[in-house]
């Protein structure tokens, strides 16, 4: 148990995104209980979990025990966008097409099985033309207003980019019903296991973009 962790008096109370900016490793913890601590990151951590019928003592027990395994946000506002850039849009743009085209090949080749990801290439079709947009707005409009130290009116843009991770959250549930949560079934072939490794690892890096925005970066600007 970490110094931190034994200080504290409890998680019960605190938001999910105050728990997740403050003790490295939450995040995961909250993925796997399927708490949003994103776009529903002002929700109590008793809240969220009575929504979801999620065990409250087991998840406090788990972030007790949490030592620090990560590297936190950078602290200037520069190297945190560019952190977003290099990090997560620069990914989000490299691996999209080989997901869509793997799902199209899977869907084509497997497509007479019942559980076959019918409708994925679709989808990550629409995330990719969604996320295109959405990114191209802020690299071109918002990040720009943040590098000069803001602007009036920076909420308005900063709402909409808020509205925005809404419906890529929307996208990330029907990408989990559509993979059953990235397990592929049994003897499935070498393409339908990447491609749901790779979905996995979407998911996983599109989470931590819009939590890293959310309630670390957009804050700064919204006081």
């Amino acid at each position: 148990m970490t110094a931190q962790a034994a200080l504290d008096p409890g998680f019960a109370a605190r938001s999910l995104g105050e728990i997740a900016v403050s003790l490295p490793g939450a995040t995961a913890i909250f993925r796997r209980h399927k708490l949003d601590f994103c776009c529903g990151g002002g929700a109590s951590l008793a809240e969220a979990s009575a929504r979801r019928g999620a065990p409250l003592a087991e998840i406090e027990a788990d972030l007790a025990a949490l030592a620090p395994a990560a590297a936190e946000a950078p602290q200037e506002t520069e190297a945190l966008i560019d952190l977003i850039e290099g990090r997560y849009h620069a990914t989000h743009r490299r691996e999209l097409p080989e997901l869509i085209r793997l799902a199209r090949r899977v869907e084509a080749v497997h497509g007479d099985r019942e559980e076959a990801p019918h409708g994925l290439a679709e989808l990550l079709s629409a995330m990719e033309a969604e996320l295109g947009d959405h990114m191209a707005k802020e690299e071109g409009v918002l990040f720009p207003l943040m590098r000069r130290g803001g602007h009036p009116m920076i909420t308005h843009p900063i709402g909409m980019m808020r509205h925005e991770h809404d419906g890529h959250a929307e996208h990330l549930r029907a990408l989990d019903r559509l993979t059953t949560g990235g397990v592929p079934p049994a003897g499935a072939c070498n393409s339908w296991r990447a491609l749901y490794a790779g979905t996995r690892k979407l998911a996983d890096d599109l989470v931590e973009h819009m939590h890293i925005e959310n309630n670390i970066l957009f804050p700064r600007f919204e006081a």
